[in-house]
């Protein structure tokens, strides 16, 4: 793993790279007033626009979703990165040369060798493209054609050509300045015996690019009879591509299985474009690999977990895919989302049913239908004799187990009762109990590491650190909190307005939790008078939590309900909280005069009355003489 980014250059990121250039690449902003933009919210649906940016403070906030943060936090979200990959693409979009701190691999020289094969890749997709529009490639734009994709599917999804020569794209790549050694590590060029070749040669090429867009490697079709390679020849392991972490199409992909909360899962990079052409715009591919654990790590950050969410597995009829659903099914419980299985009629896959059928055809087919467990029961169940109590017998012992791995405990119960009647066994509640005392059992076996027969134990789920509760919901018709809130806002926008006053007011002086926990920010931050120049950074980095954060997020970006924001709109701010501090404090007192009763504690009383006697004063100064009683 690399080493952690230095914080320094972390920041000059974050300056070097305008928030609002950045969301302006993702969709349209218009002027919102008080030097703010808006724009409809990229994170969920909205009919006006509630998504604003504050380019002087560079920070977003969604006022109907809660979304906010900086620059940063708008690509991780929207670009499904991680906060180091997030930085380093920003910096090299700002020309910044990032600094690691001790602890990991040379990260410097790793990164600059990841942007040397990166751009590798840029400039041979190029040449490929513009390889296929050459005579020798009739032979691919023929594959192509008869595939139903045109010039134009072919420039949406960048397919390019592969010359048949030895080392056409080896030569032009050096001419570009890149070495043999690197051409050798991107995987791009192989080892010949006088020197380097071309890995990829007279076939039609498919750009594999990760979850942000980038070219790591290539699919390559073989095109010709006399070509002794595989069907398909793929990018071997490099430090930038790994198949079992790649997924074809991806890239185009992310937004709407983020946004629809469904992802379609098919067999190959024609049946990608033909789902894609189809408007089944969700539809992704592995490559030259099954379905497996780290495929699903990259769904589960564009599904969030989210139990609503659909994946589907487009599967061959015949015996090969129907073996790769029984690989996906092993890998099913790792989702919270449903997993269904779509079979193609006459076992054909999308691009053969697109060809065949049509459009609607392809869209009808991706609609859930059958649960994969189902699936995966029924292809157990078939390979039985079903008419003898010993068939009955051998099929329960192994589709009892699958169904055992369902998480939910419901649903188990319903799959139980339905493998009951796929067995034909009458008796339904024996079944229930099978499959629950072997849930049972492999809940416990799970506990004791590995077992005799070496399978692997049970994963136990990572303990959760508890989120800290956002308090009671803010009422904004109530005039306290739309007051707490303008000061608030004027706290961490225009801190000098309010300052050296606001310093000096109580955490409990807020009466809103969720405002007294963003005036503790400010306070742990240093506090607002002589605010520095990195101060709201200072106030959300104090944040205990991301539901204060974000909050910290939202009246820093918030507009001002006032004309002028001056000092004596300020001042109004400042002394109306105070005043209903006051007020609050007066009424605990006169209760505590009540308490004590005409014979009370003589020292007592005097000293509550003499508070009384106080707070009386100061509350009338404040009226009197507003912002200066202060």
């Amino acid at each position: 793993m690399a080493g952690r980014i230095n914080d320094d250059d972390v920041k000059a990121v974050r300056d070097a790279v305008p928030i609002d250039a950045v969301v302006s690449e993702y969709l349209q902003l218009r002027n919102a007033g008080g030097g703010n933009l808006k724009g409809l919210c990229p994170f969920h649906d909205e009919k006006s626009p509630s998504f604003q940016v504050s380019p002087s403070k560079g920070l977003f906030h969604c006022f109907g979703c809660q979304e906010g943060g900086d620059t940063i936090a708008f690509v991780m979200k929207i670009d499904h990165l991680s906060f180091s990959e997030t930085v380093e693409r920003l910096a090299a979009k700002a020309g910044i040369t990032l600094r690691y701190e001790e602890g990991g691999y040379n990260p410097g020289h790793q990164r600059g060798e990841r942007i040397r094969l990166i751009e590798a890749h840029q400039v041979a997709a190029r040449y490929y493209a513009d390889q296929l529009g050459s005579a020798e490639a009739e032979i691919g734009r023929k594959f192509l054609a008869e595939r139903g994709f045109d010039q134009a599917a072919a420039e949406h999804f960048g397919v390019g050509y592969s010359p048949a020569g030895w080392d056409h794209l080896t030569r032009f790549l050096r001419g570009k300045g890149f070495s043999d050694k690197e051409l050798i590590l991107s995987g791009l060029s192989q080892d010949g015996r006088r020197g380097p070749i071309d890995r990829f040669r007279g076939r039609l090429m498919w750009p594999i690019k990760d979850v942000g867009g980038e070219i790591v490697g290539f699919g390559a079709r073989k095109l010709r009879d006399d070509d002794n390679g595989p069907k398909y020849l793929n990018t071997p392991e490099t430090p930038i591509y790994k198949k079992s972490q790649v997924l074809y199409g991806i890239d185009l992909a992310k937004k709407e299985i983020a946004k629809s909360s469904r992802a379609v899962v098919v067999e190959g990079y024609t049946d990608v474009m033909a789902c894609h052409l189809a408007g089944v715009t969700t539809a992704i591919a592995t490559c030259g690999t099954a379905f497996g654990g780290d495929h699903v790590k990259i769904l589960r950050r564009l599904l969030m977990d989210n139990g609503s969410a659909r994946v589907i597995f487009t599967f061959d009829g015949d015996a090969a895919g129907q073996k790769a659903a029984l690989r996906a099914f092993e890998d099913d419980q790792k989702f919270a989302a449903e997993t269904y299985i779509a079979v193609a009629p006459e076992g054909m896959d999308p691009c053969d049913l697109r060809l065949a059928k049509g459009d609607e055809a392809v869209a009808d087919l991706v609609e859930p239908r059958t649960p994969l467990f189902e699936f995966a029961l029924r292809q157990i169940v078939r390979r039985y004799d079903l008419e003898t109590p010993a068939g009955r017998a051998a099929a329960l012992d192994e589709a009892a187990p699958i169904v055992a791995k369902l998480k939910n405990l419901a649903v188990r119960h319903g799959v139980a009762v339905q493998l009951a009647g796929m067995l034909g066994i009458m008796d339904e509640r024996f079944v229930v109990q099978r499959v629950s005392q072997i849930a049972h059992w492999q809940r416990d076996r799970g506990g004791r590491g590995r077992t005799d027969d070496h399978r692997p134990r049970r994963e136990t789920p990572p303990i959760q650190a508890p989120v800290a509760p956002p308090g009671p919901a803010l009422n904004l018709r109530s005039p306290a909190h739309r007051t707490e809130r303008e000061l608030l806002k004027l706290a961490l926008q225009r801190p000098e307005l309010v300052s050296p006053a606001f310093d000096a007011y109580g955490v409990d002086e807020f009466t809103a939790p969720p405002y007294a926990a963003v005036r503790q920010c400010v306070q742990d931050a240093g506090g607002a008078t002589g605010a520095p120049a990195d101060y709201l950074d200072a106030v959300r980095a104090a944040a205990p939590n991301d539901t204060v954060r974000a909050l910290v997020t939202e009246l820093a970006v918030e507009t001002i309900f006032a004309k002028t924001v001056d000092e004596a709109y300020a001042g109004d701010q400042l002394v109306t909280v105070r005043l209903r501090a006051v007020d609050r404090r007066l009424r605990e007192v006169q209760g505590a005069l009540a308490r004590l009763g005409p014979n009370g504690d003589p020292e007592k009383t005097a000293a509550v009355q003499n508070e009384l006697w106080v707070l009386t004063q100061y509350g009338q100064s404040l009226r009197n003489n507003g912002a200066a009683a202060l």
